[in-house]
Parts: C-alpha cells; sequence; structure tokens
C-alpha cells in the first residue's frame, strides 16, 4: 500500500491541531490527490460505508467535498445508478463484504464507473489484496489502491471516539464474555492506532495497571482492559514503523490509557459550564437545539434547528464557561451591541414611542442586514442561558450540586442524602438516581443488602433506577473499598470523620465559582504526567522510552509557568466571578493564548478512555493544552451526557434489551 508523504507531526512546519490535520488529511489527501495524475475528469462520485461516512462528516462539510471536485455521494452498500463517463472515489473500511461490492462495483465489461480510486480506512489484509488483484477486468481501472490509516471521528478540535457506545456492556457488564471483550479492544486498538498514523506520531504508551486485591484473588478481564488494550495499540503502532514511510521511529508523544472506573463520579455529576448544561439539562439531539422564532408571515411561532458547533464564535466563546459567567457575558453583550448598533437603537426608540424619521428609516435599511444576523445569534444564546437558568431554579439544582460536590470531597455523607430526601420532596427521579449513583461510587458498602434497600424506597426508585445504582458495582466500587489506600485511585479515608473523599482539593486557585470545586480525575493525572511524576507501578510503560526523549520532555518541563492553576478552592465561592478574570477553561481563552503560540508548543498527550469521555474532561484538555503548553487530545470510545451515561448503566446486567427500551 502507498502512503502519501504529508507531514503532519508536532515537528513538521506550521502546527496545526488534531481536527484539522484529520480534515486536510480527508481533504487533500485522498480527495485531492483524486485529481491529478491521468484523471482528467471534473466531477467525481464519493462512495462510503456507513463508518466512513461518518468519520468524514465529523471533519469536513459538504462544501469542502464538493471544493474538491466530488458531486454525488453514495453508499457502497445501496443500488447505485451506473455513471460510466465518471470516476469514483472509494473510501471504504477493508472488510471482505466492501472488497467483494467494489469488485461488483468495477469488474466485468459494463463497470458502474470509469476509473476508482481506493481508500481504506485501515490496514486491509494481504488475503483482500490477493482477492482484488484476481480480477484482471478490475487492475487496470484502478488510479489508486492505498490505506489512509484514518478510523474515528473527529469530534472537537482536541477530541475523538472510536464508535463503540456498547463498550461499557461488553468490558463491563456482569456476563463475562472475554471472546467478545477481545474482539471489542481489538477493534477499539486499531481505530486509535489510525489517530497515531494520521498525526505521524509514535506515542510512550502508559496504561493504568491492573491492581488484584491480594495472591488469592483472581484478577478479572475489566481489571486488565486497559492492559490488553494498551498491548493492541502496540502490536497496531509496530506495524505502521515497518509499512509507513517516514513514520517516526522513536516516540514523539505520549499516551496514557485508561478506564471508566477511573473515576465513576465524573460522568453523573451535574457540570455547570455552558456547553455541559445545555446538554444535560436541554435534551438536545448531538449538536442540534430546536427554538421557536418569530414566523415572516405573521402567524404563529415556527420551530427553527440550530447546530451549536465550533462554527458559531458565540458558542465557541462560552462552551467552557461558567453557566452564571456566560449569562453575565451575554447580557454585556446584548446591552454593548445595542449601544452600538444604529438599527438597534433605532428599533429600541420606536419601541418607546418615538416615531422614525426618513433618514432613521435609511440607516437601519444600510444596518440591517449585518444588525440581523447578529441579533439572531446572541438572541438564540441569550434564550438558551435564559431556559438553563430557569431550570436551575425551578428544579434547585444548586441545592443539589452542593451536595453532590460535598459527598465528592468528603463534606456530605450518607445522613445528609437522606435529609436532602426528606426536606425536599419535588426533587425529580433522575436527580435521585444521580444522587445516588454518586453515592454507591463513594460508599458501596452501603447498598448492600436491606440497607441499600432501605435507601432504594426512601428514593421512591423504580426497578431499572436501582439496577443503575447496583451496577456502580461493576466499575469497581465494591472492590476499591477493599483496596490499600495507598493506591493512587483508591477511596481515602480520613480517621477522625467517618465521611469519604475521593477527591481532594486542589490549590493555587485565587478564584473560583461556587459549584465548581469538582474536577475530573484525568486532570491531577495529565498534570502528573506532564510533570514526569506518575508512578510507573500504577501506571507501567510499554516502551522504554529513548534517551532523546527525556531530553525534550526535561526541556519542556523547564518551560512551564512556576504557578500551578487549578479550579479548585477551598474560600467562599461566588456564583459569578469579576470579568477580567481569564480562568484558561474557556474555549476563548485557549484559543486566544495557544493558536498563536503553536509553532512553540511541547509533545502532544493523548489520554483514551475506554467506556466513554465527559464534556467535564474534554475541557479540562483544552485548559491543559494552554497550562502545559501541550496539546491534550482526548480519545474514547463515546462522549456521554449523563442521560446516555445513565442508560448505559441499566444495560450492564439486561439481557437482549435495545437502549431504546430504557428511559431517563
Amino acid at each position: 500500500m502507498s502512503y502519501s508523504d504529508s507531514d503532519s507531526s508536532s515537528y513538521g512546519g506550521d502546527y496545526k491541531n488534531f481536527r484539522q490535520i484529520s480534515r486536510e488529511r480527508l481533504l487533500y489527501e485522498m480527495l485531492r490527490s483524486a485529481k491529478t495524475g491521468t484523471s482528467k475528469s471534473t466531477w467525481k462520485v464519493l462512495i462510503m460505508d456507513k463508518l466512513t461516512v461518518k468519520i468524514m462528516s465529523h471533519s469536513c462539510k459538504m462544501a469542502d467535498i464538493t471544493q474538491e471536485g466530488v458531486s454525488l455521494v453514495e453508499d457502497i452498500h445501496r443500488r447505485r445508478q451506473p455513471l460510466p463517463s465518471m470516476e469514483a472515489i472509494y473510501f471504504i473500511q477493508p472488510t471482505k463484504e466492501n472488497v467483494i461490492m467494489f469488485l461488483s462495483d468495477m469488474s466485468g465489461r459494463s463497470p458502474l464507473y470509469k476509473k476508482a480510486f481506493v481508500f481504506f480506512s485501515s490496514p486491509i489484509s494481504r488475503e483482500l489484496v490477493t482477492h482484488i488483484k484476481k480480477d484482471s477486468t478490475v487492475i487496470p481501472r484502478i488510479g489508486a489502491l492505498r490505506e489512509m490509516n484514518l478510523e474515528y471521528f473527529a469530534i472537537d478540535s482536541q477530541g475523538f471516539v472510536t464508535d463503540d457506545e456498547r463498550a461499557l456492556e461488553e468490558l463491563f457488564g456482569d456476563e463475562e464474555n472475554s471472546r467478545r471483550g477481545d474482539a471489542c479492544l481489538n477493534v477499539m486498538a486499531s481505530r486509535i492506532a489510525t489517530v497515531f498514523a494520521s498525526l505521524r506520531e509514535f506515542p510512550l504508551v502508559r496504561y493504568r495497571a491492573a491492581k488484584s486485591l491480594d495472591t488469592m484473588t483472581m484478577t478479572t478481564f475489566s481489571d486488565l482492559i486497559p492492559t490488553k488494550l494498551a498491548a493492541g495499540v502496540w502490536n497496531c503502532l509496530m506495524k505502521y514503523k515497518q509499512s509507513i514511510e517516514n513514520f517516526p521511529q522513536t516516540e514523539t508523544c505520549d499516551l496514557l490509557i485508561l478506564d471508566r472506573s477511573v473515576d465513576q463520579v465524573a460522568p453523573i455529576i451535574h457540570e455547570w459550564t455552558y456547553d455541559a448544561i445545555c446538554r444535560d439539562l436541554l435534551n438536545m439531539e448531538g449538536n442540534k437545539y430546536v427554538h421557536e422564532v418569530p414566523s415572516k408571515t405573521g402567524g404563529p411561532p415556527e420551530k427553527k434547528e440550530v447546530l451549536l458547533e465550533e462554527h458559531d464564535p458565540l458558542w465557541l466563546e462560552l462552551r467552557h464557561a461558567h453557566i452564571a459567567d456566560a449569562s453575565e457575558r451575554l447580557h454585556e453583550k446584548m446591552t454593548s451591541f445595542i449601544s452600538k448598533n444604529k438599527a438597534a437603537q433605532i428599533q429600541h426608540s420606536a419601541r418607546d414611542g418615538g416615531e422614525l424619521s426618513t433618514k432613521d428609516l435609511q440607516k437601519m435599511v444600510q444596518a440591517l442586514p449585518q444588525y440581523s444576523d447578529q441579533i439572531d445569534k446572541l438572541s438564540l444564546h441569550v434564550e438558551i442561558a435564559g431556559k438553563i437558568n430557569r431550570i436551575i431554579r425551578e428544579r434547585r439544582l444548586r441545592e443539589l450540586g452542593q451536595l453532590e460536590q460535598d459527598l465528592v470531597f468528603g463534606d456530605a455523607g450518607l445522613k445528609d442524602v437522606v435529609k436532602f430526601f426528606t426536606t425536599n420532596e419535588d426533587v425529580t427521579r433522575e436527580n435521585k438516581l444521580r444522587l445516588l449513583m454518586i453515592l454507591a461510587a463513594i460508599y458501596p458498602e452501603k447498598f448492600q443488602g436491606e440497607k441499600g434497600q432501605n435507601i432504594m424506597k426512601l428514593a421512591r426508585l423504580q426497578s431499572d433506577d436501582i439496577t443503575a445504582v447496583n451496577n456502580m458495582r461493576l466499575l469497581g466500587g465494591a472492590s476499591d473499598i477493599k483496596k490499600s489506600s495507598t493506591g493512587a485511585f483508591s477511596l481515602k479515608f480520613d480517621i477522625n470523620k467517618k465521611k469519604r473523599a475521593v477527591r481532594k482539593d486542589l490549590t493555587g486557585e485565587e478564584q473560583t465559582w461556587q459549584l465548581s470545586r469538582f474536577y475530573p480525575m484525568i486532570e491531577e493525572l495529565i498534570e502528573k504526567l506532564g510533570k514526569k511524576e506518575l508512578p510507573k507501578d500504577d501506571y507501567p510503560c510499554m516502551n522504554e522510552p529513548s534517551p532523546t526523549v527525556h531530553a525534550k520532555n526535561q526541556s519542556a518541563a523547564i518551560s512551564q509557568p512556576p504557578v500551578a492553576h487549578s479550579m479548585r478552592s477551598r474560600r467562599t465561592p461566588t456564583w459569578a466571578r469579576p470579568r477580567n478574570s481569564d480562568d484558561g477553561y474557556s474555549s476563548d481563552s485557549v484559543l486566544r493564548h495557544a493558536s498563536s503560540d503553536f509553532k512553540k508548543m511541547g509533545q502532544r498527550i493523548f489520554v483514551f478512555i475506554v467506556g466513554g469521555a465527559t464534556r467535564s474532561e474534554l475541557r479540562v484538555c483544552h485548559k491543559l493544552t494552554r497550562k502545559l503548553n501541550r496539546e491534550i487530545i482526548l480519545g474514547s470510545t463515546s462522549l456521554d451526557d449523563p442521560p446516555q451515561f445513565i442508560t448505559k448503566m441499566k444495560m450492564l446486567t439486561v439481557d437482549e434489551l435495545s437502549l431504546d427500551d430504557i428511559q431517563i
């Protein structure tokens, strides 16, 4: 297989972020390359399968694809109209089924297309290559046959998923099936490895070690998930070192492999940043938000769909800001916009009863197109923030959020939860469930036997909710209680109090937000990894790093800013903070400070979490990119908001039930 020589590592040319590299490989290395050589056709057909169409849609827009000469996009598994005068680009997985479909399209006297440029998303087996070569009628019609080695969804400028929504169920379910689990991990490893093939990076592979309780205790399959996955990724990388031209031979970055048991609380606890709380409270479908706008014909309001994505500058600025901060910023922006915009001023004066002169109307018309676009975007986010703040008040989420965080930091216990339930009878079923799941992650022994049943009765949970609470044990909570407290992430005990903490407060933050005390465990891990302080016993390495890597990392560490930056503080928190502060958390903050220094960025850090990642963990990667001056890329099997994660926890002990069968 040929592989085009595009230098996309951190050390060649201008620094490009993760998603940019993925996008450019698809557009230029794949689509544009089909325009060169003997190919003279202007327009081409792009043929993909179910997975590759998602890969493409996460990195490129239809306009991008069209600009590269594609006039039609087709599904390889659907019947297609013959276009013998056009050339086709195939971007497909290297499966036997896909290869058979491709050969069917291009063989015989009447092929569907004039010529085919074939790009496989991951390495193809020798058997399938031989199968293609056997058909003598197809070979002359092949313009290219390449391995793109790009089989992941770039969900964020610093995030990707391997599209394995059932990983939690298949790997942590109570019915252990090692054959199914190994198959799941093999696909996962192959897809993770394509990230490094795309970026031309060779990682130092670290993973969370299995912690057996003692010599008499058998290590379970789930204990070995990071170990097995690290070995699988390593095997794929060794093949890439041999097969891909100019693939690095020494380490250029760090990879840390974890699973969901490393932090059971992060997927459940209420996260108070704009992005996370939108998806938690507004029942969004993916990035799609539906709102009502006034009808242009004077009729009833019309429903309009908008995408909350990186192309929206306001969304990009606010998504990692605390909801109170986002609300304040929006109010200030609206006030400032009205004071500076002629059309807005005129419209407001008209509303106050003033008559519009001909000159006023002329000014208003001149300012209207730009005014309309800006006011639409501002109004949208003002509406969203207002809706969220109403839900927070109506459901009394501040009080609930405070209790959640007090539980995590050891300042509250079971008695406080019981008191909360008895004094707040209007708490929603979902919020009761989430509170008990957090409690079960911290105090799994309290949910055994009659004591556990009494807690469930008090919360009036339904049977599938009880299943979700009980299934927290499958993520390792029950065994963690018995483990020595010397382990990196075993539960901490304080001999002076009965309450238990699964987080310690981080120091160094001058000010903080109310309800922003909680941080995902990976924040601590990434910081330790960056400082070379991650314990090797708990996080072994697959490869012994080259001496040059030590030197590079030491120099990078010296250039780090000396003051630790954290979102945690024991000071009295406020719901809103001073306007001129910059916490490094918001997207605009990261982009403003980091993008101009991309050429000076240190080596990338990749963190992969088996079993689903959270938006708080993705946010931490953006924050630490600026702090450590290293691009932090988060990968996972899926990106889950609390409702999705709870559904998956219910599935761990349910047989032959689809996700649609369970209600949240």
